[in-house]
């Protein structure tokens, strides 16, 4: 299980939160992928495209460290930028991944640090084992 995604999985499993065994079931067996978005803030995101929704996931470290530091020293709250943050990192990872046709039609706040999307795309979905394209993952997720 990634890292990232062992410590969502653990969160949601320490709040109680219904959501546990749906995130585990939909994204546990995925490999996240890296997306970057502003000043080189990255989101994981676990794509289930045959299901065409995706989990974009950030992490309390860059929530509290990231872009925008200083206005965060003085007072600013990341909460205040989250929709926003995470909206960008959704579209950003469907242009990079070519489905720039794509839309988004969901979200789903499961946290403060993950988010579902759902999106439509005009063209089928591809059949299993069809090459596509991938963002790089990174080797210390989360971090």
């Amino acid at each position: 299980m990634p890292a990232a995604l062992a410590v969502i999985t653990l969160g949601l499993l320490a709040s109680g939160c219904t959501g546990f065994s749906y995130v585990s079931k939909t994204y546990v067996s995925l490999t996240p992928q890296v997306v970057t978005i502003g000043c080189k803030d990255p989101y994981e995101v676990y794509d289930q495209r045959r299901l065409r929704k995706m989990l974009i996931v950030s992490n309390s470290l860059r929530e509290v460290t990231g872009c925008g530091i200083d206005d965060r020293l003085e007072g600013g709250d990341p909460a205040l930028t989250r929709t926003k943050r995470f909206r960008d990192a959704a579209r950003t990872y469907l242009d990079e991944t070519v489905r720039e046709d794509c839309r988004i039609t969901g979200e789903t706040v499961f946290t403060d640090l993950q988010t579902e999307f759902a999106y439509t795309c005009a063209g089928p979905i591809e059949p299993r084992g069809t090459k596509v394209p991938r963002l790089p993952g990174r080797n210390r997720v989360g971090l």
